[in-house]
């Protein structure tokens, strides 16, 4: 690109970052595959891109994270603009709106409110703001307005909380434990019965287990990642034994993966 196109005379950072995207957007000169996306096929990229920042989170990886973070604003610029298209909204009343509803929400911080109150009561006081804010927008049920496109163990959780605040729920783990012990018979009954069947028993134990992760203070997602990151760095090490043995998964049995798995974990739970 010559330095003497137009874009360049746009103050760099995020006024720069809208005007790429209304260029990359136009009718006439745009990108042909930028013009073609619409929110719906635009949203599963938004969502891959958060699941990058909190990937490059949990990975404590600083040097990658302010990339994912541009990519993610990407998305937001992107949303804005074709809300500017539509005339529904733009990049500008996303950040006024998302503004005043900060500071709506604190008014220990921006108003008279005193700030000499727990984290915790903090956390009550956002909560029962929010709870306003979906009354006002017409929200009646205790359930409404949790996204469906949401991961489903996170949206899980979000139901559990909804759930929570009216009193619906387990005061402590042991009714919980039952429950899940319970669902784990229901499990093994409808093996015999439809995939439905077992489809549907299996998500009740998900969703089980996703109580019992909040009422331990567990992040489900999180435990989730960390598992998997551990799989990871693991079966990475079996393979690395195995090419040390002049073999490979394709050729080794299960048995023999199966000790060299074990044996990483005795290393790793001994350091």
């Amino acid at each position: 690109m010559s330095e003497s196109d137009p874009i360049f005379g746009v103050p760099d950072g995020l006024p720069r970052l809208i005007e790429v995207m209304r260029r990359l957007r136009d009718p006439d000169a745009g990108c042909p595959w930028d013009i073609e996306q619409d929110f719906l096929s635009i949203a599963p990229y938004t969502i891959e891109e958060a699941h990058e920042v909190a990937d490059a989170i949990e990975r404590e990886a600083w040097d990658e994270l302010e990339g994912e973070l541009g990519d993610l604003l990407l998305q937001v610029v992107y949303h804005g603009q074709m809300g500017a298209e539509a005339g529904h909204f733009d990049v500008e009343t996303i950040a006024r709106r998302v503004t005043a509803k900060m500071i709506d929400r604190h008014p220990h911080v921006f108003g008279s409110e005193s700030r000499d109150k727990s984290a915790e009561q903090q956390t009550r006081d956002w909560e029962a703001q929010k709870a306003r804010e979906r009354e006002g927008s017409g929200e009646k049920r205790t359930l409404d307005g949790v996204a469906k496109g949401l991961p489903a163990l996170l949206r899980a959780l979000k139901l559990q909380k909804r759930l929570a605040r009216v009193g619906f729920d387990w005061g402590d783990t042991g009714p919980v434990l039952e429950k899940l012990a319970e669902e784990l018979r229901e499990l093994d009954e409808a093996r015999s019965l439809s995939r439905d069947a077992v489809e549907d028993e299996f998500g009740d134990i998900l969703f089980v287990l996703v109580n019992l992760a909040r009422h331990w203070d567990i992040d489900p997602e999180a435990a989730l990642r960390r598992t998997n990151a551990k799989v990871e760095r693991r079966f990475a090490r079996v393979e690395d034994r195995l090419a040390a043995q002049g073999s490979s998964p394709a050729q080794a049995t299960l048995d023999e993966m199966d000790a060299l798995w074990t044996e990483v974990k005795r290393e790793e739970k001994s350091t």
